[in-house]
């Protein structure tokens, strides 16, 4: 991909309108969901390509989309990416610091919601295989029960996942990651 794809900055969202590149930015890394296609079958899709903030913000610092906004369709500054990002994620700059430490590792990071944390993460893709990973992240200041690690880890092994709390350190910009393993006495 030698120039960057465009997407439209519309409310919390970054949509590319055009299916075709939509569509090659989804099979570069199953980037977005392809709108209305919740578990899409194919990478080939016939509709726009809807980005959250956090991945919009990856592909911009990479190159791979410009984002612009308005009648004007003026350029989008990464700032006020980055800005509106803190304002919809709590904890943005710490999830966002994960999230791009995943990527460079070549893993696919997707939302955790339906796991009860931050990302879901995959070796090589959804449709491809299943998560092995789900990524909650807390901050060193973050008290953690026991009762949460011990819920979070029931559901990590009902659902055949590695629980993981990754510990970013903004300062010296890097991440401990806590593994959990499981095992029957």
């Amino acid at each position: 991909m030698s120039t960057p794809f465009k997407a439209e900055f519309v409310e919390n969202f970054l949509i590319v309108w055009d299916p075709k590149s939509g569509s090659e930015l989804f099979k570069h890394g199953f980037y977005g969901k392809p709108l209305g296609i919740p578990k899409p079958k194919s990478p080939d899709f016939d509709v726009p390509l809807v980005l959250d903030l956090m991945e919009g913000l990856y592909l911009v610092e990479k190159g791979l989309i410009r984002v612009f906004e308005g009648f004007g369709k003026k350029d989008v500054d990464p700032d006020v990416l980055r800005e509106r990002a803190r304002k919809l994620y709590e904890d943005f700059d710490l999830k966002y610091l994960v999230y791009r430490d995943l990527r460079e590792k070549g893993l696919v990071v997707t939302p955790g919601v339906k796991y009860g944390c931050d990302f879901a993460v995959y070796k090589r893709g959804p449709g491809i295989d299943h998560a092995p990973y789900m990524v909650s992240v807390k901050s060193r200041k973050d008290e953690i029960s026991a009762t949460e690690i011990v819920r979070a880890g029931r559901l990590a092994t009902t659902v055949r996942k590695r629980f993981i709390i990754a510990i970013p350190d903004l300062e010296r910009n890097r991440i401990e990651y806590l593994i959990f393993r499981w095992f029957k006495a």
